[in-house]
């Protein structure tokens, strides 16, 4: 038998056992990729959508008239039914840094939100205002970071014809100025 056959085969063999190893790493860490960002895309959508319905509870309480004794419970469970709470945690595991960021300041404004309703702002008084025009600056800046990061392009109020995202320049009660 032949030493330099037997070394180049052996030698070969090691070569490919190698090369099918990275190639199978490659592979998984694509598909993990992958799985994350897709995992990515279904929680930020989850978020919004879970904030919009407690958004839209707290407005509709806002509108309602209940007595502020009832309102506390009533916003708490607007929150809580709509399953902000449990996306959020996700948001929290799955989310890149700037994402998951601009999803605590949202929360943070919409609990904001929800405590000015609790304590009995109507839906067109200056206190339900100076706490939803923070909420709607969060929510947009939480639009900007998903798609930046999903992307890679930015997002500027100016495309819809503004000059912030807060929306105060498009509310009949709070004008520019600040008047209302």
């Amino acid at each position: 038998m032949e030493w330099g056959t037997l070394v180049a085969t052996l030698g070969g063999a090691v070569i490919a056992m190698s090369g099918t190893l990275l190639a199978d790493r490659v592979r998984a860490r694509g598909e993990d990729d992958r799985g994350l960002g897709s995992r990515r895309r279904e929680v930020y959508l989850d978020f919004i959508a879970a904030t919009g319905v407690a958004h839209a509870r707290l407005r509709e309480l806002a509108q309602s008239g209940a007595a502020t004794a009832e309102l506390d419970g009533a916003t708490r469970d607007a929150l809580a039914e709509a399953g902000v709470y449990q996306v959020r945690e996700r948001l929290f595991i799955d989310a890149s840094a700037p994402v998951a960021a601009a999803g605590q300041r949202m929360f943070e404004q919409l609990r904001a939100l929800r405590a000015a309703v609790a304590q009995g702002a109507r839906l067109s008084s200056r206190a339900f205002h100076d706490a939803y025009h923070p909420y709607i600056d969060a929510v947009w800046a939480y639009r900007v970071a998903v798609r930046e990061e999903l992307e890679g392009r930015p997002l500027l109020p100016a495309v819809f014809g503004w000059s912030a995202w807060d929306g105060t320049e498009r509310c009949a009660l709070c004008d520019d100025t600040g008047d209302a």
